[in-house]
């Protein structure tokens, strides 16, 4: 049986729970050493293997790789840079071929997000277009939670009960106040196009009175005088407003409130803060005290509290990667399958990239109120699951205690190759 080493990177924006993928594809490896010779990874994403900048992970010990489970961000190094057309970028593929052969690859897996996907679709074509031998495997990741198909993406879970215990924490905090202080808080969260980390603050709120009292979502258009009125009647019904928002909300011209005119390495519009934008809103119009957050690096960081369930569905997803790639498969992604709410129980099922890559994924407005601020039952039913549980890490000194791989390079065979 011919055995061929595997590739593996990290992509896009790294969240709390991509290294438990991570451990998923190499320890699943490791157990089939008749098939899968060594996995390299490739180090800050496409990049390591356009560069031919390869970290042999045999190199590691098993308890080191074990530990990548309860490690946040990307532990090989990840990057934001998305291949071109075949067309008009072909040295990169077969640049990518070269570093291929010289390295026995032939299984490559892509953990990431929607541009992600759509690089592993193009590698994957690459056996068609190009006649080289290789298997490609997305395994999904995104805080975002807009990859089709997939009833969830891990990362997102941990984010949501983040956001959700943090802005719990703070209304606790603004309530205390507000008779002679602080009326306004928002908590500004991310979330370009769809607005599920939004909705997952919604969650904090429980009871009558309790924050948040309102969520912009970048699905509903921001009507400026409505969302004034809300907040007064908010503040005069509760004596404090707490709100939830998305960085990509718009306005009614279809405007980001906050973009900055810059643009990010997949050419996305760079986004600044909208909370401060919201804060002085409600001050200049509404005379009320302020303060704001944005939650930024530290929502998809958080493994301190991440959720169980997304640290399960993680790992499954990188195990199943690998299971799928020596059954066979090519152009696929392992995607989470619902089975039912309560009790909450899923499944993995496959997903083609043709239907994934440079799809997203948008809150259903049967997951929004009415008004437009706020999360309906069905959304909580949906939510609430995914934050279920914990898993915290081992601590050391009051600290949380995180693994640094080695992440020794392997030899180079090539001459080197300019981006």
């Amino acid at each position: 049986m011919t055995v061929k080493n595997a590739f593996y990177a990290q992509s896009g924006g790294v969240t709390a729970v991509i290294n438990a993928s991570a451990a998923g594809v190499i320890e699943t490896a490791r157990l089939h050493g008749d098939r899968i010779g060594k996995v390299y990874a490739g180090r800050n994403g496409i990049i390591g293997a356009l560069t031919e900048d390869l970290i042999d992970t045999s190199l590691e010990s098993a308890e080191d790789i074990a530990r990548l489970k309860h490690t946040p961000s990307g532990a090989f190094g990840s990057c934001r840079y998305k291949l071109k057309s075949l067309e008009t970028h072909r040295e990169q593929y077969e640049r990518l071929i070269e570093v291929f052969k010289a390295h026995d690859i032939g299984y490559f897996f892509y953990n990431g997000g929607g541009d992600s996907a759509d690089t592993c679709y193009k590698v994957a074509q690459l056996s068609e277009k190009m006649g080289y031998p290789i298997q490609a495997i997305h395994v999904p990741k995104t805080v975002d939670n807009d990859l089709p198909i997939t009833d969830c993406c891990p990362g997102f879970g941990s984010v949501a009960k983040y956001v959700a215990t943090s802005i719990r924490e703070a209304g606790y905090d603004v309530a205390s106040m507000a008779k002679t202080s602080t009326k306004v808080f928002i908590l500004e969260v991310m979330g370009r196009h769809a607005g599920w980390i939004t909705a997952a603050c919604g969650l904090a709120s429980e009871a009558a009175g309790e924050g948040p009292h309102i969520l912009l979502f970048p699905e509903v258009e921001f009507d400026e005088a409505a969302f004034l009125a809300k907040v007064k009647a908010t503040v005069e019904q509760y004596d404090h407003c707490v709100i939830g928002v998305s960085e990509g909300i718009k306005n009614q011209q279809g405007q980001f409130l906050s973009e900055t005119g810059l643009k990010d390495a997949f050419g996305h519009a760079q986004l600044g803060g909208v909370a401060p934008t919201i804060a002085q809103l409600v001050k200049d119009k509404l005379g009320y005290k302020y303060h704001w957050a944005v939650a930024d690096y530290l929502q998809r960081a958080a493994r301190h509290i991440a959720s169980k369930t997304d640290v399960e569905q993680a790992y499954a997803l990188g195990k199943a990667a690998v299971e799928m790639a020596l059954a066979g498969k090519n152009s696929v992604m392992p995607a989470i399958r619902r089975l039912s709410d309560a009790p909450y129980q899923w499944d993995i099922a496959e997903a083609p990239l043709s239907q994934v890559a440079n799809v997203e994924k948008f809150m259903p407005r049967d997951f929004i109120t009415e008004d437009g601020f706020h999360i309906t039952e069905a959304c909580r039913r949906y939510l609430s699951p995914l934050i279920a549980g914990e898993d915290y890490p081992p601590f050391r000194n009051g600290l949380p205690d995180y693994v640094r791989l080695k992440n020794l390079a392997v030899a180079r065979k090539l001459a080197e190759f300019k981006l």
